[in-house]
């Protein structure tokens, strides 16, 4: 009945409230209720409580409610009830006077009143009162001892915090982590994952997560592929020892490995056509002179990406390739005339979820071959053999490259027989959450996956260095430091098969990453070569990298004025630069180069024996180098309050770009003046102010660093050619300086004679670059208004 007369309810709930007080100031247990007035206005509360009890369907259980619903109300401006009892709630003491008989039947009016009765009511609320008073102390007691003792206030982040960080990390450690990881077995990607999960949580990294996808690989057969010369008979295993019935030599490990991962399988029959290093010239001179469908090429790495070639070849008819390196390519202290390698077709990911990722209940699409070629790796020594060069045409002089005579024909028979099967990869991902922007992602990558030896150490380096990284924060961070933002340790599995573990996780990620994801940092193979540093950066992050190296260099000799440059690397960075957009950075040792076309050599994964990096660096200070100098770029990407990306450096990079005089250019060199402008105008007066303490702004700061992290998202182009990366700010190497799209596409229309190529290539570099425009010039508009609003 009274939820049916919230009219009515009102003035009934507030009687109640005045009633029970009344009674209880009545009885003379507090110092303010001696006075006639307040007896008076008690006597006053009563009478017009009883008046009001009386009339008409007012009953019991309204009087009840109406009580107990206005007993929530503790900011009552007429009553003080400090005097009765300060540390007990308003609510609590009546909810236990309705428990009472007495108290019922006092407002029922069923009982005579009587001041033994006022007393008994008053000592039941008093003995209450001192029970929760009593309560509520032992309760705070126990909740103060059990709840956690505030953080211990957090170090700030400067450079002498970097330094002492950095410190830590020991070229001794670094060896005896590398020593430590080529002891265990490698049976199984996973059984290895699970021991570098182990080894970072001994470090103190709490949250380290398996994370496992099953995906579809192309291993090596039960035999080893072959290839047979027709005129001869001879038949040669591809490290050029002829094939033997010997079951010891048929299961060879360096013989079953040399394969090419996702290749046509079966068997072909056909002419050697010498294309040398398949440029668009070798294909044009090729097909003046001879018919080459179904023929089987004979290509040399190097000068561009290996899937481009072999599109060109798939797309000029060929059949086959045998692809070898040349010795006059290589550097001198390379001895690998006589190996065979495994390369992968695979231009990243699980083949069967393109573009989605591997988890349970994917749609697997049947793609067992990604080319339509049978393609097979040969070492230089069986590349001779089939040219019938039996001399060393390598002298220490002078180096004599390979080439088909043009009078000799070779017939040829390649078999390959591969299988694809679905395997499980594991990853370790493991995070060290930021203190200030834990939601802003910086991701520092290695790799513990090789095929049996193949690709050298490299893995075993690469896991070492990061290991060494993480030890020397988590010393830190027990100590209370943290980040600012949220640093990712990334293990990644599958790599040589495809980066198809990054792939994986960042396909199953992806939403998540497009928005928080700030960096990448690859630590892919860091000592290949023990002559000379390579910093690859994308042009953001270029002159933070060219900093580091000024400051964390144990060799001296062999970093200063190391020059940085944008150029397409290998690794599990691919997905991160060009699906994410994401600006990333690279540190590794490597050997001077023998030749212009010794780019991409790396390729190719060679068999190698389990000393071969100890000899590289045998006190480990090129680990302990690398290790320092991604270190320096890790923390200052995770802490600086703006993040250490130059805008400018990208409208300079995309100026260098466009040089030549193909018609659009100019168009394009107008476009790229106005994004020019529009970033030093962003890096004067928004950058500059942002950097200095006294007129940093945290939501400004925020608001900046937001436009800065999707500065390189811009530059993404759809589908380029294979083996090109979609971010059009990495050029093919560092003998060129163009946008490779549109390199690719003055090559394509020497082939076709036809324009269209070149101009489509113009139009999404012109759309690239004016996207940039609009995106800096929105963040300008931004700040303009937050400012006006300000004002």
């Amino acid at each position: 009945m009274g939820e049916n007369e919230p009219s009515a309810a009102q003035p009934d709930k507030k009687m109640a409230y005045h009633k029970v007080n009344a009674d209880q100031r009545a009885q003379g247990h507090s110092p303010y209720l001696d006075s006639d007035e307040l007896q008076a206005t008690a006597l006053e509360l009563e009478w017009d409580m009883e008046k009001e009890l009386e009339e008409p369907g007012f009953d019991h259980f309204r009087l009840d409610s109406a009580a107990q619903h206005h007993l929530g109300n503790s900011q009552s401006p007429e009553l003080d009830l400090e005097p009765i009892q300060p540390s007990s709630s308003p609510k609590g003491r009546f909810q236990r006077l309705q428990e009472d008989p007495d108290y019922v039947s006092h407002y029922t009016r069923q009982a005579p009143k009587s001041n033994r009765c006022s007393f008994l009511r008053v000592l039941k609320v008093f003995c209450t009162a001192l029970i929760l008073f009593i309560f509520g102390i032992v309760i705070g007691y126990y909740a103060r001892k059990k709840c956690p003792s505030p953080p211990t206030p957090q170090e700030p982040n400067n450079p002498h915090i970097y330094h002492e960080i950095l410190k830590e990390i020991k070229a001794e450690n670094i060896r005896q982590i590398y020593r430590d990881l080529l002891e265990f077995p490698r049976e199984d990607d996973a059984e290895v994952a699970v021991k570098i999960l182990a080894q970072w949580r001994s470090q103190g990294l709490e949250d380290v997560r398996l994370v496992n996808y099953s995906v579809l690989l192309d291993l090596p057969g039960p035999s080893s592929n072959t290839v047979t010369l027709h005129n001869t008979g001879e038949c040669f295993y591809p490290s050029g020892q002829q094939c033997s019935t010997d079951p010891k030599t048929l299961h060879s490990q360096d013989l079953l490995y040399s394969y090419a991962a996702y290749s046509a399988k079966g068997t072909l029959e056909a002419e050697l056509i010498d294309v040398q290093y398949g440029t668009m010239e070798d294909l044009i001179r090729v097909q003046a002179i001879t018919n080459v469908t179904k023929k089987i090429a004979l290509l040399k790495l190097g000068q561009s990406p290996l899937l481009y070639k072999l599109s060109l070849l798939e797309d000029a008819g060929f059949g086959g390739a045998l692809l070898y390196t040349d010795p006059c390519d290589l550097p001198k202290t390379a001895d690998l005339a006589d190996k065979a390698f495994m390369v992968s077709l695979n231009s990243g990911g699980d083949p069967s979820t393109p573009g989605y990722a591997s988890i349970d209940g994917s749609y697997r699409q049947n793609r067992l071959n990604l080319t339509t070629l049978l393609v097979q790796p040969i070492s230089a020594v069986l590349a001779r053999k089939l040219i019938s060069l039996t001399e060393d045409t390598a002298q220490k002089d002078k180096c004599t490259p390979l080439q088909l005579p043009a009078a000799g024909k070779k017939r040829i028979s390649l078999n390959i027989q591969s299988v694809t099967t679905y395997k499980t990869i594991s990853n370790v991902i493991g995070y060290l959450k930021g203190a200030v922007f834990p939601d802003r992602y910086v991701i520092v990558g290695s790799h513990h996956s090789s095929l049996k030896g193949y690709g050298g150490q490299g893995w075993a380096s690469s896991t070492a260095v990061i290991t060494a990284l993480l030890q020397a924060l988590m010393a830190k961070v027990q100590r209370g430091w943290r980040p600012d933002r949220t640093l990712l340790f990334c293990s990644w599995g599958g790599t040589a098969l495809g980066n198809v573990g990054s792939y994986e996780w960042a396909e199953d990620l992806r939403n998540v990453l497009q928005r928080n994801a700030v960096a990448y940092v690859s630590l892919h193979n860091p000592v290949t070569g023990n002559s000379t540093l390579h910093p690859v950066a994308s042009p953001s992050l270029q002159q933070l990298a060219a900093e580091s190296q000024s400051i964390n260099c144990v060799e001296k000799g062999r970093c200063p004025g190391s020059n940085v440059s944008s150029v397409q690397i290998q690794g599990d960075s691919d997905y991160f630069i060009n699906h994410l957009g994401v600006p990333a950075t690279q540190f590794s040792y490597e050997d001077i180069k023998a030749s212009e076309n010794s780019s991409f050599l790396s390729e190719a994964l060679f068999p190698a024996h389990a000393t071969k990096t100890e000899e590289l660096d045998p006190s480990f200070s090129l680990h302990e180098t690398i290790a320092k100098l991604t270190g320096q770029v890790t923390l200052q990407i995770a802490t600086d309050p703006v993040l250490p990306f130059n805008a400018l450096d990208i409208a300079l990079e995309v100026q260098n770009s466009l040089k030549g005089d193909e018609a659009g250019v100019p168009q394009l060199l107008a476009v790229a003046s106005q994004l020019r402008d529009t970033a030093e105008l962003f890096q004067s007066d928004e950058m500059r102010p942002a950097n200095d303490p006294q007129e940093r702004a945290p939501v400004r700061v925020r608001m900046l660093n937001d436009v800065l992290q999707g500065l390189e998202k811009s530059f993404l182009v759809h589908q380029p050619p294979p083996g090109l990366y979609r971010n059009i700010l990495y050029r093919l190497d560092d003998r060129t300086s163009q946008f490779s799209v549109l390199l690719e596409a003055l090559e394509h229309c020497k082939l076709h004679q036809s324009n269209e190529t070149v101009q489509a290539a113009l139009s999404k570099v012109l759309n690239n670059i004016n996207s940039a425009q609009v995106y800096f010039k929105a963040g300008l508009d931004v700040f303009e208004t937050t400012l006006a609003g300000k004002k």
